[in-house]
């Protein structure tokens, strides 16, 4: 009965001293998006380059705590780099804005002198978990080999948090880019198109 005894208790404190496990979170185009513009941009989009904060460009979900105070998630990490994350969560959304199929992001596609090249500058990307989710993103709308200044503009989204886990939080970040989508579609439709 000892043995017994003595292997339960060792399985008990074994089994409390694992590590949570790590869990993964990507951001997402919003399906609930609808067409902006009467008819279908002709011309290629391409998203891209993005670039984000050197705070939050790691794989760990970083948190506001205070306004001096991060926290870095080791349980709880993005799926692909956020910079990825974020331009597939954009060319997502401004398919369905634009109403068109010829929407890419910057890595998965092929030079076309007809695109239109759009770059986001995230300048803050924040995280409050249960709060809200803050986004700043200066953005701009060029065509290729057009020397013509860019149609450009800033996007400030604060977005509230429905709930206390993560994956609330990774979908309040998707809400807040749909704005700025929504934004950057609108430049789109009224100054770059032919």
């Amino acid at each position: 009965m000892r043995p017994l005894l003595l292997s339960l208790l060792l399985a008990a404190l074994v089994a409390g001293c694992r590590s949570p496990g790590t869990s993964f979170y990507r951001l997402s185009a919003d399906p609930s998006l609808t067409a902006t513009t009467p008819r279908a941009v002709s011309r290629p989009v391409i998203v891209g380059p993005v670039t984000v904060p050197d705070l939050v460009d790691r794989p760990q979900i970083v948190t506001r705590n205070t306004n001096n105070e991060v926290t870095l998630n080791e349980y709880a990490r993005w799926g692909e780099p956020i910079k990825s994350s974020i331009a597939d969560a954009i060319a997502g959304d401004l398919t369905l804005l634009l109403g068109s199929d010829r929407v890419a992001v910057a890595s998965r596609t092929i030079f076309d002198p007809q695109a239109l090249r759009v770059r986001v500058d995230i300048q803050q990307f924040e995280s409050v978990p249960g709060d809200a989710v803050v986004i700043d993103a200066h953005w701009a709308v060029r065509r290729f080999g057009d020397e013509s200044p860019a149609v450009s503009g800033r996007s400030l989204v604060r977005e509230p948090v429905s709930g206390p886990d993560w994956n609330a939080l990774a979908a309040a970040h998707s809400r807040a880019l749909a704005s700025v989508s929504r934004d950057i579609a609108t430049a789109i439709a009224r100054d770059a198109t032919p």
